[in-house]
């Protein structure tokens, strides 16, 4: 606890992070699956700390690499990265640093280990961790599948003495049990986090005049930083270009450009140079920037597993931030040349599968947050909005009988020899020349669904054949017909009724509240101009979370600032004085006085919601179970089950915490808690003593009991 607070400047551990750690700690495996901005890095930087050997973080993402190596060097940790970007002499200079042991920490490409003589240098250094960060690109079902993962179970005999972490933020059931095998976890503790994210708002928005609605968007939030995915490489230049052009300070970020171009984007993006970055969905960017306001989807993503991890990049800080995917049937035509690349079948088939299933998100009219959440096998009761745009203004479900029959009609007229797309054109009385020189412009059906755009047609065409009233052939240029259940509708009246999707909104995310916003943006300002000095990203300074407490609490001494959230000893020495002088002339001039950080706003949400997975925990231990049963139960670690009751407490559920602890347990630690206060555990297990044989579990659970105690009286 004392490095966490002296490196990193935090008092007590996120939820699931002190049990990995001390899991790692103690010589066991581990198999993590936690959201992105959950806080996996520090569950293997701060082992890496305490361990004697050298760590290796074996990742995918080059730019990840820096970006962390980066953070971790302004924090005075030893790490360093090897991979593509690096001259020969440059890496040289690091293996040697490895080898002499004055490094503790380093980032690796998967394709690293293939180097000759590379794994045998890293014996000679002595190895106590191997962290696999993206652990889902092992498996051929996970969404971002690479064959060099397959290879990494090998440094188990390389490295026989040495711990074993895969951390991931997406993977279903089938790709855990997959990574489980491939990389030999079978006996890892496992430790799963919620994969709900409350503080992102979902919304999907037909794809109309879509540049037009992107940059009204960020001309709105002109200080919010933001990613745009795009499916071409054609797409992100167009886009940036045009965001250039009307003012808005952009990047492009795709696989054709040169390794300097790159890494001058990303750096631009990363240092609040520029707002927004326009990337491919193909590239994976691995920018580690926590206040990203806002991803857009131009175009449709592969999968919903491709979808939650580029979302996810919004919000890593835990404040309100938005994820809208503009969104066409016609995307999912043009990602079927994807799927068609595919080298084997079994391959497409998955692809297919993927695909399939992301329309299906898009096009549905459920709560699409629990529809995420469905796809990953968590449950979800709801939360205080904002969630998401079906949430928000729930569209209502109307009869579309008349409507199904005059497209289905149309069909039949057509001669069932058509795809959608040209149905729907006949439908809305369209003169062009396929049309004209079909006769198709006499049919009786020609034009009577003008009143209709062209995108309402599409999404009920769309339903029509998902829910098997038409039939469309994929091998046939997607000619659809009338299935027997569709002339059930068409001839005989069946009725029909759908939600059709709701316009576009506008996002609800914007600025969170500080006590002195004035200085709150002196601070930002401030912080900006000692980044460009040190040749960092602005977060890697204090993130704006710490900044908001800042210039809510107005530390204006040494002591006052270190116990302010991030602030660590290491960087109120190096960057204290600057910040403290700020404060203080900020209260000379303006006489202000400290107030109370104000909430998140997505607090509501987390105190009134629990999640699924701690839902299913809390049932079976309210039962009787013990935390035991319920781990073995749940195929879950106990401390996992620990931090899921910490959870249901801290919501407000009922929590029979009577069968782990006895009432003189809570006395004795509701004592200690008078004496010591409750924002650190440890000086709580010293004064109850730790020959008293508390758990840390324990201890957890009584000082959640008495916080909500305190909180209802």
């Amino acid at each position: 606890m004392s490095t966490l607070q002296t490196v990193w400047g935090y008092d007590e551990f996120r939820p699931l992070q002190e049990d990995i750690v001390r899991t790692i700690l103690d010589g066991r495996d581990a198999f993590v699956l936690l959201p992105t901005g959950g806080g996996k890095s520090l569950c293997y930087q701060l082992p890496a700390l305490l361990l004697d050997g050298l760590t290796i973080v074996i990742s995918p993402l080059i730019a990840l690499m820096k970006d962390q190596v980066d953070a971790l060097t302004e924090l005075n940790v030893p790490a360093t990265y090897i991979n593509s970007s690096l001259t020969s002499t440059e890496i040289r200079d690091r293996m040697r640093q490895i080898t002499t042991g004055e490094v503790k920490l380093l980032y690796v490409a998967p394709e690293r280990f293939s180097t000759p003589g590379f794994t045998q240098r890293l014996q000679q250094r002595g190895v106590s961790l191997v962290a696999i960060d993206e652990a889902h690109c092992v498996s051929e079902w996970g969404h971002d599948f690479r064959p060099e993962y397959r290879d990494l179970l090998r440094l188990r005999d390389a490295f026989p003495e040495a711990v074993f972490a895969a951390f991931t933020a997406t993977a279903t059931r089938q790709v855990q049990d997959d990574i489980r095998q491939q990389l030999g976890l079978a006996r890892a503790e496992q430790f799963q986090g919620s994969f709900n994210r409350p503080n992102l708002y979902y919304e999907v928005r037909p794809k109309r005049k879509t540049y037009e609605q992107i940059l009204a968007y960020i001309r709105n939030k002109p200080d919010a930083s933001g990613i745009i995915y795009c499916l071409s490489r054609a797409g992100v230049e167009s886009t940036a270009e045009r965001l250039q052009r009307d003012g808005i300070s952009a990047a492009a970020y795709h696989g054709g450009m040169d390794a300097e171009q790159r890494r001058t984007a990303q750096e631009a993006f990363v240092r609040d140079d520029v707002q927004v970055v326009v990337a491919t969905i193909a590239f994976g960017m691995g920018i580690d920037k926590p206040d990203v306001r806002f991803v857009i989807h131009q175009d449709l993503p592969r999968n919903l597993e491709s979808y939650y991890q580029e979302s996810g990049r919004a919000g890593r800080d835990g404040e309100p931030s938005d994820c809208i995917l503009f969104y066409s049937y016609g995307d999912v035509t043009r990602q079927m040349v994807f799927v068609d690349e595919k080298p084997t079948p079994r391959l497409r088939e998955i692809a297919l599968s993927q695909l399939k299933q992301m329309s299906g998100w898009a096009e549905s009219a459920s709560c699409r947050r629990a529809a995420l959440l469905e796809y990953f096998e968590e449950s979800f009761d709801g939360q205080d909005p904002p969630c998401c745009d079906i949430c928000g203004d729930p569209p209502e479900v109307e009869d579309m009988t008349i409507p199904a029959q005059m497209l289905m009609s149309c069909v039949k007229r057509t001669g069932e020899r058509f795809g959608l797309a040209y149905v729907i054109d006949v439908l809305r009385g369209s003169r062009d020349q396929r049309i004209l020189r079909s006769g198709h412009e006499r049919l009786s059906t020609w034009g009577i669904g003008k009143d209709r755009s062209k995108s309402d047609w599409q999404f009920l065409g769309r339903a029509l054949i998902r829910d098997g009233y038409l039939y469309q052939d994929a091998g046939n240029y997607n000619i659809v017909s009338i299935t027997p259940r569709g002339a059930e509708v068409l001839f005989r009246g069946e009725r029909v009724s759908y939600a059709m999707p709701p316009k576009a909104q506008s996002a609800v995310a914007d600025v969170v509240d500080v006590a002195y916003p004035q200085l709150f943006e002196r601070l930002r300002r401030l912080r900006k101009q000692i980044a460009d000095e040190r040749g960092v990203p602005p977060y890697v300074v204090f993130p704006d979370s710490t900044l908001r407490h800042m210039a809510s609490r107005l530390p204006t001494t040494p002591d006052a600032l270190l116990r302010i959230v991030g602030v660590g000893e290491r960087k109120a020495r190096a960057y204290g004085p600057a910040f403290l002088g700020a404060i203080s002339d900020f209260v000379g001039s303006t006489g202000a006085t400290p107030q109370q950080a104000p909430e998140r706003q997505v607090s509501a949400a987390r105190r009134s919601t629990l999640t699924g997975t701690a839902k299913s925990s809390l049932t079976l231990f309210n039962q009787g179970m013990s935390i035991e049963d319920v781990a073995s139960e749940r195929g879950l670690a106990a401390t996992t089950i620990e931090a899921h009751l910490v959870e249901a407490i801290e919501s407000g559920a009922e929590v029979d915490i009577g069968h782990v602890v006895t009432p003189e347990m809570i006395a004795q630690v509701d004592t200690a808690i008078r004496k010591v206060g409750d924002e650190l555990l440890r000086p709580i297990m010293d004064e109850v003593g730790d020959e008293s044989g508390y758990t840390w579990g324990q201890l957890r659970l009584i000082r959640a009991w008495l916080r909500q105690r305190s909180a209802q009286e």
